[in-house]
C-alpha cells in the first residue's frame, strides 16, 4: 500500500456475534485510514466503544500534525460510531460525506455539522495535494447513503463494507480468508446483488491496484479473484455444480434419509456433496454454503403442521437474500399429516428460477421402500442434471 495511507483502525477480538448475530469467533475489524498530503484525511471511523484507541492510532499517524477532513462514507454505527469524538478533538476538520449521511448523522447523533460540512456526490473529487479522491455512488451497499473514494493517483478503493470479511485476524489469503468474505457477503451484502453489479460496472477500466475495506483485510494481491467472486456473487451464480443438503430431524429419521441421499448421489459420481444439521449449524455458514452450490435439497419433518423452526429460519433467510437459480429437492417427514414438502415449496414459490426436482421424497415416520425408492430417483433426476 502507498506509504501516504495509513490504516488507523481497530481490531475487536471481545465481540462474539456481529450484528448480533453472526458468529465471528477470530473477531472483528473496524477499519479506518489516514491518508497524508498537503490536505490530510481520515476515511471512516470505528465503532464508538473503541473511539479512544482509534483516536489515539490517527494521532500517532499525525505526527503532531492537524486534520483537514473527516470523510465518512458509511453510516453504519461500527464505522460512524466515532464521528463526534473525532469532530471534538479536530473542531477545525471538515467532514465530507454524502447529502442522505449527513441527515442520518442528525438521526444517529443529533449533529449534521452544518457549519463545517462538505456535502459530495459521484463523480465529484477531492483534491488532497498529490492525492485526489474521486467519489463513486454505491446506494444500497447495503445502505442508500454508502459512497466509495477512488484515489486516482495510487489506484487505491476505499470501498465501504464491500470486500470485507469477518476475522480480525492477520491472514491476508487463502481458502479461510474467502470463506470468511462469503459468509460476510451473503449476511450483509446478499440481498443487493442488483446494487453490487452496478457499483461493479462503475469501477470497470478504473486502475484500481489496492482495496480499502472496512473490515478485514487490506487487498493488495488477487484483486481479479476478489473482483471475481463478487461478480458471481451479485449474480447468484454457484460455485460448482455440487450440493447442499440442509436438515432437521427430531429423532434422527430424516437425518438418515439425508445421509442416505449423499451416499448414493456419491455412488452415482456426483460432484462435491455437503450434509448440514441446519439445528447445530451456525445459519450464515448454511446460507453460503446453498449459495455456492447448484443443488440445494431441504429435508424437514413435518412440525407443528408446519416445518421444524430451524428450516423456517433457513429458507427465510435464503429467500431475504434473494435465492435463486438453484435446483431445489424436497423430503419430507410426517407420521401421521405430512406437511414440510407444501410449506417449504410455498417458501420459494417467489424466489427466482428455481426448478424442483421430482420426485418430493415422503417419509411416514422412518425410511421403508417407498421413500427409498423416491430416495433413488430423486439421485436420478438431481444426478442427470
Amino acid at each position: 500500500m502507498d506509504r501516504d495511507i495509513i490504516p488507523v483502525g481497530v481490531k475487536d477480538f471481545q465481540i462474539d456475534l456481529f450484528e448480533g448475530q453472526y458468529a465471528v469467533p477470530k473477531g472483528m475489524a473496524y477499519n479506518s485510514y489516514l491518508i497524508k498530503d498537503e490536505k490530510t484525511a481520515v476515511v471512516d471511523t470505528v465503532e464508538r466503544g473503541f473511539a479512544g484507541e482509534w483516536l489515539t492510532n490517527v494521532e500517532r499517524a499525525l505526527g503532531g500534525a492537524k486534520p483537514d477532513y473527516l470523510i465518512v462514507q458509511h453510516m453504519e454505527p461500527d464505522h460512524s460510531g466515532s464521528i463526534a469524538a473525532f469532530a471534538e478533538r479536530w473542531p477545525e476538520a471538515t467532514v465530507v460525506s454524502s447529502a442522505k449521511a449527513f441527515s442520518m448523522m442528525k438521526a444517529f447523533y443529533g449533529d449534521e455539522y452544518a457549519e463545517r460540512r462538505l456535502v459530495v456526490k459521484e463523480g465529484d473529487v477531492l483534491a488532497l495535494g498529490n492525492h485526489s479522491l474521486r467519489f463513486i455512488g454505491a446506494p444500497m451497499v447495503h445502505w442508500p447513503e454508502v459512497l466509495f473514494s477512488l484515489d486516482e493517483t495510487t489506484g487505491t478503493l476505499f470501498s465501504a463494507d464491500a470486500f470485507g470479511r469477518f476475522g480480525a485476524d492477520a491472514e491476508t489469503s487463502g481458502p479461510d480468508v474467502m470463506a470468511e468474505a462469503k459468509r460476510y457477503y451473503f449476511g450483509i451484502v446478499g440481498k443487493y446483488g442488483t446494487q453490487v453489479k452496478a457499483v461493479l460496472k462503475k469501477l470497470e477500466g478504473a486502475a484500481v491496484n489496492t482495496i480499502c475495506p472496512t473490515h478485514g483485510n487490506v487487498i493488495e494481491d488477487g484483486l481479479d479473484k476478489w473482483l471475481e467472486a463478487y461478480s458471481k456473487w451479485a449474480d447468484y451464480a454457484p460455485d460448482c455444480d455440487g450440493a447442499l443438503i440442509a436438515y432437521t430431524s427430531v429423532y434422527g429419521n430424516t437425518k438418515a434419509a439425508a445421509e442416505l441421499l449423499a451416499e448414493l448421489m456419491r455412488e452415482r459420481g456426483c460432484p462435491q456433496v455437503s450434509v448440514m444439521d441446519l439445528a447445530r449449524s451456525d445459519v450464515s455458514e448454511a446460507v453460503a454454503a446453498a449459495f455456492s452450490f447448484g443443488t440445494l435439497v431441504l429435508a424437514s419433518t413435518t412440525y407443528n403442521n408446519e416445518v421444524f423452526p430451524a428450516m423456517r429460519r433457513f429458507i427465510s433467510e435464503l429467500t431475504e437474500r434473494n435465492f435463486q437459480k438453484r435446483t431445489v429437492g424436497i423430503i419430507e417427514n410426517g407420521s401421521w399429516a405430512p406437511q414440510a414438502a407444501k410449506v417449504m415449496k410455498a417458501m420459494l414459490e417467489k424466489s427466482k428460477d428455481i426448478v424442483f426436482a421430482e420426485p418430493t421424497v415422503t417419509i411416514a415416520s422412518s425410511l421403508g421402500d417407498a421413500s427409498r425408492a423416491q430416495l433413488t430417483a430423486l439421485t436420478d433426476a438431481l444426478c442427470a442434471k
